[in-house]
């Protein structure tokens, strides 16, 4: 019986096939048989033994019902690992299995490699997003609406601007995690205390040798465990990366509202339901989830960093929590940033309304480029504040045209005309550089990816 929404709701094919139980078996026993391929390079064991745990340590043979069945009796998982590959070897073969090693170099080389992939998979939905946005960004660039700050009309800005900052957001939490790929997916082999004892001199060559052979870098310096702070750091990547796609979601659904209505997700009149109750609503569902699920994806960090200080060497009190929060926040990162590339593809534009919109304030918005061009013309900035804001205070209370007001005063008159006044009231005209910054992102991405 299905429990948790990961397993019925929530989550792509792509990266739960990474973190199912099987994928990570596998991964497991890359993690043995890159251990006595090493040794057997490196002269401790014979080579006809590490061919033969190299073929035999898949799932094919080693099955996750027979690792289960002895984990029941052993209530140890990398034990239980070490037994199940080591029946299935021929010969006197299963006695070299895991030989030199501790179950943490089992396991967090294996997670390497599972966190690796997962990677992987969230920067091609970053880059696809972020390509998404930039042509959206391209599309708007002259697309003047409102900006808003303190949730007040604020001054004429373009839906290019909107979204080429969110493109740009993207490219940083591309690079995020980049570098924390650097740190986390590394190769471990050092035993019990990181001390490499067990396999004698030759250990740290053993250890490099296997992570060279995983195709990952080795650990600089372990005591059991690769240090949590590398994991905690992508945990703060994914928690960041969710913030800015709540950020999305959540201007979508501001500019969705009723009173707003500029733009909004793609709704299907023919076959969603909006509530089950008012047959007229269409509610911004998706962007919904993502700040939902964004909320689980960020809570994970205070586990994640509460894991880093462990007792001596190391204790097992991150191992329960990092089973259920590793797997868990790459599914929903990747789940939300699947909704948001489904959100950003099919945004409806609503044009008579950011039309509306952007003049709804009887020209309140201009009232800063009133300000400057009076100073540009020789009135004194702090006179032309006092002034420009008194006009602006009785417009707003009356309902008035700022532009009819400002031309009551006989001090404004001294330095602009009808004319002038009537320019500077154009929104479409005060939007400073706005189109060369949008463009200078959108060269800027063409050979980012």
């Amino acid at each position: 019986m299905a429990i948790h929404p990961i397993e019925f709701r929530y989550g792509t094919p792509e990266m739960k096939n990474i973190w199912e139980s099987e994928n990570k078996l596998e991964k497991m026993l890359e993690v043995e048989s890159a251990l006595s391929q090493a040794e057997a390079e490196l002269g401790i064991i014979p080579k006809e033994v590490a061919t033969e745990i190299k073929n035999k340590a898949n799932t094919k043979y080693v099955t996750l019902e027979r690792v289960d069945e002895i984990e029941r009796e052993t209530n140890h998982d990398i034990a239980s690992l070490v037994q199940g590959l080591a029946e299935q070897c021929e010969g006197d073969a299963g006695e070299y299995v895991h030989f030199g090693a501790t179950s943490n170099d089992i396991v967090d080389s294996s997670q390497s490699l599972l966190f690796k992939e997962s990677i992987e998979v969230l920067q091609e939905k970053i880059e696809r997003l972020s390509k998404i946005i930039l042509k959206l960004a391209k599309e708007n660039i002259e697309n003047v609406c409102i900006g808003r700050t303190h949730g007040q009309h604020a001054l004429p800005t373009s839906y290019g601007m909107k979204f080429a900052l969110w493109a740009d957001e993207l490219h940083r939490q591309y690079d995020r995690l980049e570098y924390s790929k650097k740190n986390l997916c590394v190769a471990m082999m050092d035993g019990a205390v990181g001390t490499t004892a067990a396999l004698g001199e030759i250990g740290w060559e053993v250890h490099k040798k296997v992570a060279e052979i995983l195709n990952l870098p080795s650990a600089t310096i372990t005591n059991q465990v690769v240090q949590r702070d590398n994991h905690a750091e992508f945990m703060m990547v994914m928690a960041n990366i969710a913030t800015s796609l709540d950020k999305i979601a959540i201007e979508i659904r501001n500019l969705q509202r009723s009173e707003i209505m500029e733009l909004g997700e793609f709704f299907d009149p023919e076959k969603q339901v909006g509530s089950s109750t008012m047959p007229h609503k269409m509610n911004p569902i998706t962007a919904e989830r993502i700040s939902g699920v964004s909320r689980v994806v960020r809570s994970y960090v205070v586990a994640a960093m509460e894991n880093n200080p462990l007792w001596h060497e190391r204790d097992l009190t991150n191992s329960s929590c990092e089973r259920i929060i590793f797997p868990e926040a790459c599914i929903l990162l990747d789940y939300i940033l699947n909704l948001t590339i489904k959100l950003m593809s099919n945004l409806i534009f609503y044009e008579d309304n950011i039309e509306r919109n952007l003049n709804m304030t009887n020209g309140l918005i201009m009232a800063e480029r009133l300000m400057a061009e009076l100073t540009r013309k020789g009135m004194g900035r702090q006179t032309a504040y006092k002034v420009v804001r008194e006009c602006a205070i009785k417009a707003n209370k009356n309902q008035e045209l700022l532009s009819d007001l400002i031309l009551t005063k006989d001090e404004v008159k001294e330095y602009l005309s009808h004319e002038d006044v009537e320019e500077i009231m154009n929104p479409r005209t005060y939007l400073g550089s706005s189109h060369r910054i949008v463009e200078e992102v959108l060269n800027s991405s063409k050979d980012w990816f």
